[in-house]
């Protein structure tokens, strides 16, 4: 059975590379993805195939990472029995697997100098020999490969081949990251959300509350749509209460109990940061106010004395007291704005 998969996204950047991926299909010529880490390549490599004319033939993926430098070339390739220690029989590679479809090769800054030249015959004459065989094997296979790295720097230090790269950049997809697709954020968390909620069981989808949505749209998603997804399920499942969900937690492993490896041993100005995340914040009473149902605004005049209180703590040092909070820098950064505290030590 075939996976189903959707790209999503409604911002001019997203939707431009998706043009690009789109009209490039059409030809049979080497197509290079390029992205940060969970942006979705494997996706749009999908979706090059899906629309080209090879797509009723194979496509087939390999991680180039995910394989030991010595055993690459025998995946690529394939090997005759008896070819090293361990080939028992003969076994074909993943060129001759996809032949007349679409090889994905990911990670492609990951293979060494010697695959990588084996791979520019390939590519360039069509024809592969397994290991331990003397023929040469004729194949008729579209290149689509991804990489998270900057290539031509590597052909300037000396660690990718020039002659490949020109080979297999005939098109550059470029997939712009999640922090540079405005309004993406919601369209892709109202989606994992209403799946998610389906998938436990729900009968309705109650849709996001303000505040969830105010920190996922100010967060900077370093791992990009993968982990936005994550944080996305993981809040929907968690939830228990009725009405909108309004509870985001973007570090799993955030938790007063962390070990202090975790942590690090780092220290700042004002001391270590272990002992100062794990040291608990005593705020001074405050006498009973009006309005003791008020808990909303009971909430926020003690976020803003926390936050005042470990200011100070690392003297207005806001990365040390983003880390002692168990926060991100720009988290700290938004919930300093929210409070009218960006003044103080900015």
């Amino acid at each position: 059975m075939e996976r189903v998969t959707q790209v999503i996204g409604q911002s001019s950047a997203f939707l431009d590379a998706l043009e690009r991926a789109s009209r490039a299909a059409a030809l049979d010529r080497p197509v290079l993805v390029i992205g940060e880490r969970g942006t979705g390549k494997e996706l749009v490599a999908e979706r090059l195939h899906r629309l080209s004319p090879r797509w009723d033939q194979p496509l087939v993926t390999m991680n180039c990472a995910a394989l030991p430098e010595t055993l690459i070339e025998a995946e690529l390739f394939g090997h005759e029995a008896g070819a090293f220690t361990g080939a028992t029989k003969a076994r074909i590679g993943r060129f001759e697997e996809a032949h007349r479809g679409t090889l994905f090769l990911d990670e492609l800054g990951t293979l060494s100098m010697g695959a990588q030249e084996r791979l520019l015959r390939a590519v360039e004459y069509g024809e592969i020999t397994r290991i331990g065989s003397s023929r040469a094997v004729q194949v008729d296979v579209r290149i689509v490969a991804a990489t998270n790295e900057h290539l031509p720097e590597r052909v300037e230090k000396g660690t990718f081949r020039a002659d490949l790269l020109d080979r297999l950049s005939f098109e550059v997809v470029t997939i712009p990251p999640l922090r540079h697709r405005p309004g993406d954020v919601e369209v892709l968390a109202e989606f994992y959300g209403r799946r998610m909620a389906s998938e436990i069981g729900w009968a309705d989808w109650p849709g996001w509350g303000p505040h969830a949505l105010d920190i996922l749209t100010h967060y900077d998603w370093p791992g990009n749509v993968r982990e936005l997804r994550n944080v996305v399920e993981r809040a929907v499942y968690r939830w228990e209460q009725d009405g909108p969900i309004d509870a985001i937690e973007i570090d799993p492993f955030q938790s007063p109990f962390r070990l202090r490896t975790m942590q690090g041993s780092a220290s700042s100005a004002s001391g270590p940061v272990v002992a100062a995340a794990s040291a608990p914040v005593v705020l001074e009473e405050q006498p009973a106010l009006a309005g003791a149902a008020d808990f909303k605004g009971r909430v926020a005049r003690f976020e803003k004395e926390l936050l005042q209180r470990a200011l100070a703590d690392h003297r207005f040092n806001q990365r040390a007291t983003a880390e002692a909070l168990g926060l991100t820098y720009d988290q700290l950064r938004h919930a300093l704005k929210r409070h009218e505290l960006l003044q103080v030590g900015s």
